[in-house]
């Protein structure tokens, strides 16, 4: 069965254009890219010291259930060439589920939807292009909705 799912894409370091096309070419095959939002640069968040991001969303289909879809992209993470870092710190490339069709996960290694996003214009900016009528399962409110509702100070369409 296919599934519907969302996914942040966010870089800081390197080629930041490069390495988001880079991520969306490497998703096949078990994950089928099909819509993209524009790509935002976007200031750093939780910790500020940092370069500034270039974040976008996209739309894909996926076999995968939620747990193999969350080892798949950090397989890719790590195959595109990011390193650990500490929390929220630079990073080459960094992939987030934010939602998988309807569902509403939550075990110890996976929160579906991403626990953060509804704070996060950094994410909802770009999701909010491609989807501002998915309503978000647990706060019952549009993507849309939930844009409209968080500071987008700083965040530009990237050219």
């Amino acid at each position: 069965m296919n599934h519907i799912v969302y996914l942040a894409l966010g870089t800081n370091l390197g080629d930041r254009p490069a390495n988001l096309r880079a991520a969306i070419k490497a998703l096949p095959p078990s994950i089928f890219h099909r819509q993209s939002s524009s790509i935002y640069e976007t200031p750093p968040w939780g910790v500020e010291d940092q370069p500034s991001f270039l974040n976008m969303a996209v739309k894909c289909e996926t076999t995968l259930e939620p747990e193999p879809l969350l080892k798949r992209i950090k397989e890719l993470e790590v195959q595109l060439g990011r390193q650990q870092s500490y929390h929220w710190g630079p990073r080459l490339i960094d992939l987030d589920i934010l939602f998988y069709d309807d569902l509403i996960l939550n075990t110890g290694q996976l929160t579906i939807p991403h626990p953060r996003l509804h704070e996060r214009a950094f994410v909802l900016v770009p999701l909010a292009e491609i989807a501002p009528d998915f309503i978000h399962p647990v706060l019952k409110k549009s993507v849309k909705e939930l844009a409209a509702n968080v500071n987008t100070e700083g965040i530009e369409l990237w050219k």
